[in-house]
């Protein structure tokens, strides 16, 4: 049986434009964030999803809200944005590189989450989502760190990162079959390796 997932990170918020950490701590849409949100919903409107989830995050909440309007939504803690630990709500110029020691041996250390438990995490979570058997069509609110991690179970990340990364209200379609994943498609029904991914990050 074949099913659809959108995963979808959310719009703009004050802390992505100021550069802060931003994990489990949250910060609202700025201006150009709920535009964003606009656009992904004009992009959106003609597919007939039959569920919709998001983070808790308040920032993901208010996003798929200005989406789907009065529909019904569930937050799942299961699609939180990767626990930074100490550093969360610091500069982003404290993050290091990561050509260097490893950018995910950093976090641990200070109270963040393992690479490795978020993608457990994100994995299980979308995984019990879509095994629901009136889960056909779904619409699933997350963030870029937590998405990067689960698509590194099921692709090179490089081939997101090449295309432009996980740019705020990003959209990525994965077609399944019995609950495997067949290929990862952006708007235009070409894999993402050989097209680029949708991203409102064009609204001006």
């Amino acid at each position: 049986m074949k099913k659809d997932l959108y995963l979808m990170r959310h719009g703009q918020t004050l802390f992505n434009v100021r550069r802060r950490i931003q994990g489990w701590c949250d910060s609202p849409l700025t201006e150009l964030g709920k535009q964003q949100a606009l656009k992904a919903k004009e992009y959106l409107k003609d597919i007939s999803f039959d569920h919709y989830y998001s983070s808790t995050s308040e920032r993901c909440c208010d996003t798929i809200e200005l989406i789907i309007g009065d529909h019904y939504y569930k937050r799942l803690k299961g699609l939180k944005e990767r626990n930074f630990g100490l550093f969360e709500g610091e500069s982003e110029d404290l993050n290091p590189n990561f050509d260097d020691f490893g950018y995910d041996d950093l976090f641990p250390h200070y109270g963040g989450e393992r690479k490795e438990d978020v993608q457990k995490r994100l994995k299980e979570t979308l995984t019990d989502v879509m095994n629901k058997e009136d889960h056909q069509t779904v619409l699933a609110l997350s963030h870029a760190g937590a998405c990067m991690c689960f698509l590194s179970t099921v692709i090179d990340p490089e081939e997101v990162l090449k295309s432009g990364g996980f740019t705020n209200c990003c959209i990525l379609h994965l077609k399944m079959i019995l609950l495997s994943l067949l290929k990862l498609f952006d708007h235009n029904k070409k894999i993402l390796i050989k097209s680029r991914l949708f991203k409102s990050k064009e609204v001006k």
